[in-house]
């Protein structure tokens, strides 16, 4: 009879051991999948128009209109930002090249009163990006090799399976520690959290609403909140176009000062 209860227990113990190595078989590390979010299908080439509504404390609205283009060519992503209006912000540009290889983002911005170029220095990527809610750090795209990766759990949101990935930073940040809710299978997030060093919330990055254009999942409303200041960023994507076809010195400081033409 023990004999018999021994067996019944090792095979029992055998099928939970391939039930739990089939789960983990199945879901990716986070590592990986912070790699699938970082290669994800794009567009090499892509425009759109953008509205920027920013809100402080006490609920003033500031609004601004933005055309933004992008090229993944090479190893290097090439993102350049026109300011159009309103007329404190017009003819300012942002420039930004990101590294498949880790270098450190290189970012430039054009300010039109002094007629100058101006270099972000790595000590100001946390700095508030022209007065919103997202950093010069947000405007480019990190690198997954900067932080450590976990994965917490599953959780559905709005019917969406999502993985929901822990990301320790290497080195000092402002946030050390962010939560992503990455789409499974799509590997793009739905929401994200910023954790300050004392283990509180920072910042929320929300997704409210997102397309497929071209076979392109693409996010077309977002919304970053500063939980400190209480004071929120919403970011509209509109009239966006794939397969574009770019000069080859359109992505430069001489193109920041011409304008949004190509």
């Amino acid at each position: 009879m023990r004999t018999h209860t021994t067996k019944r227990l090792s095979v029992l113990t055998l099928l939970i051991t391939f039930v739990l190595l089939t789960v983990s078989a199945a879901t990716p590390s986070g590592s990986e999948i912070m790699w699938e979010v970082y290669n994800r299908d794009s567009g090499e080439t892509m425009s759109a128009n953008l509205i920027m509504t920013i809100t402080n404390a006490r609920g003033a609205v500031r609004e601004r209109s933005i055309a933004q283009y992008r090229m993944d060519k090479d190893g290097v992503e090439s993102k350049l930002m026109f300011f159009l209006s309103p007329s404190d912000v017009r003819n300012t540009s942002f420039l930004s090249f990101s590294y498949e290889d880790g270098r450190s983002d290189d970012q430039y911005i054009y300010l039109p009163a002094i007629k100058r170029v101006k270099r972000i220095a790595s000590t100001s990527k946390n700095d508030s990006f022209m007065g919103s809610d997202f950093t010069y750090d947000d405007m480019g795209s990190r690198h997954p090799d900067l932080d450590v990766h976990k994965v917490l759990r599953k959780e559905t949101i709005d019917g969406v399976s999502t993985l929901v990935v822990e990301s320790i930073a290497k080195g000092d940040e402002d946030y050390p520690r962010t939560l992503s809710w990455i789409v499974d299978g799509q590997w793009f997030g739905l929401k994200k959290e910023f954790y300050l060093p004392d283990g509180t919330r920072g910042r929320t990055l929300t997704i409210d609403s997102y397309e497929e254009i071209d076979g392109i999942y693409v996010i077309t409303d977002m919304t970053m909140r500063n939980l400190e200041g209480n004071t929120s960023t919403r970011i509209r994507m509109e009239d966006v176009e794939f397969n574009l076809d770019f000069n080859d010195n359109f992505f430069s400081e001489r193109q920041m000062k011409i304008g949004p033409r190509r």
